[in-house]
């Protein structure tokens, strides 16, 4: 649960994404949502995997990599 807040806080703080138009929508487990105009889709959605990657709980390194996959659809359906 600490891991997926730090993301949508560190989703929620980026500036690239806001210049991109990219609204954060809904969380769900593991996953977030986030509504974004389609020209800029493969950016944010390349930038919003990057941040989840490197979220470090306490500022420490896990000893596992975090694994993000991610697609995008006119519905959440469509993007997985």
């Amino acid at each position: 649960a600490d891991i997926i807040k730090l993301a949508m806080l560190a989703v929620a703080r980026d500036e690239r994404l806001r210049e991109l138009d990219a609204r954060l929508l809904l969380q769900v487990h593991d996953e977030l949502l986030l509504e974004v105009p389609a020209d800029a889709a493969e950016e944010a959605g390349t930038l919003v995997a990057r941040l989840m990657q490197d979220v470090c709980p306490a500022g420490k390194e896990l000893s596992v990599p975090l694994l993000v996959d991610w697609g995008t659809g006119h519905d959440w359906g469509a993007a997985h």
